[in-house]
């Protein structure tokens, strides 16, 4: 059991680190194409390499048996609508240099998942678990009194990846074949997409470019890797310590975009992500106690 435990906690480990550090600077160095056309390969790309793993895992018969089922195909479709939101909001944080607001998003990510859980699907609450969502709420008006605008980035990658969360619950699903099933209806939509890119000459991937088309083969990798990682720590360590490990992603983004990218650190920022981290303690010490 301990050496379970201890295994599912390296997967983990690896996957936060890979999606939180590795996938930061492989994104930023891919950033030589325009966030959009990065997202569409990130979805080809993906779309291609689950293909090949869903027929090595022989998990066909699992992809044809949720796709029968008209609910699945709807809710998935919205789920995929979702992951795309995300990712794009990701990526042009990135661009942009505003990794501490993604960083802030994915912060308050599993504590709106949480108040998500509450309102629509009538989950279990207490006293800290409703604390945890009120500090959410403080902070994000906090920036807002402060700032006079709305924390965008953050709050689009929290609500995006918690709605995601939220109907994925309604749909017996293993990670991986409910995400093929999502990137096969957005891969069209990439395609056409791609299609007005290159009419306007804004394209970098082409055959006159392998080795740049190749660096962007590795968005798929690159999503799906720290996927697998996941899906094999939330096995063997548990949901309640591999979703404590989630938090290195969101802390290692604030590290490098404080320390790497310099992105500006300014009092107001600080007290909101003070707030937020009060509040991650109470979520993480619930958690704990699950």
């Amino acid at each position: 059991m301990k050496k379970n435990y201890l295994i599912g906690s390296i997967f983990t480990i690896s996957a936060s680190l890979l999606w939180g550090v590795v996938g930061v600077f492989y994104f930023k160095f891919a950033l030589f194409a325009n966030p959009i056309e990065l997202v569409i390969h990130r979805t080809v790309w993906t779309t291609f390499l689950l293909i090949i793993t869903t027929t090595l895992y022989s998990k066909w018969d699992e992809f044809f048996s949720i796709v029968k089922i008209k609910k699945n195909i709807i809710l998935l479709f919205f789920t995929g609508l979702l992951v795309a939101t995300n990712w794009l909001t990701w990526i042009y944080a990135l661009a942009t240099e505003r990794l501490l607001d993604s960083s802030f998003g994915y912060y308050i990510y599993p504590i709106l998942s949480v108040f998500f859980g509450i309102v629509f699907l009538k989950e279990k609450y207490n006293k800290n678990k409703i604390i945890s969502v009120i500090l959410v709420f403080v902070s994000t008006v906090y920036l807002i009194i402060h700032y006079k605008t709305l924390p965008w980035i953050g709050l689009t990658v929290a609500v995006s990846f918690s709605m995601y969360s939220l109907i994925r619950k309604k749909i017996k699903v293993s990670a991986d074949i409910g995400l093929l099933i999502e990137t096969l209806f957005l891969t069209p939509i990439a395609i056409v997409a791609f299609f007005f890119l290159t009419k306007k000459g804004l394209n970098i991937f082409s055959i006159n470019n392998p080795l740049l088309s190749f660096y962007l083969f590795w968005a798929g990798l690159m999503t799906l890797a720290p996927l697998f990682l996941y899906i094999k720590g939330f096995k063997l360590a548990g949901i309640g310590p591999a979703s404590m490990i989630f938090f290195i992603t969101p802390t290692a983004q604030f590290i490098i975009g404080v320390v790497y990218f310099g992105e500006l650190l300014d009092p107001h920022k600080i007290v909101s992500f003070v707030i937020i981290w009060i509040a991650v303690v109470i979520y993480l010490n619930e958690l704990r106690k699950e």
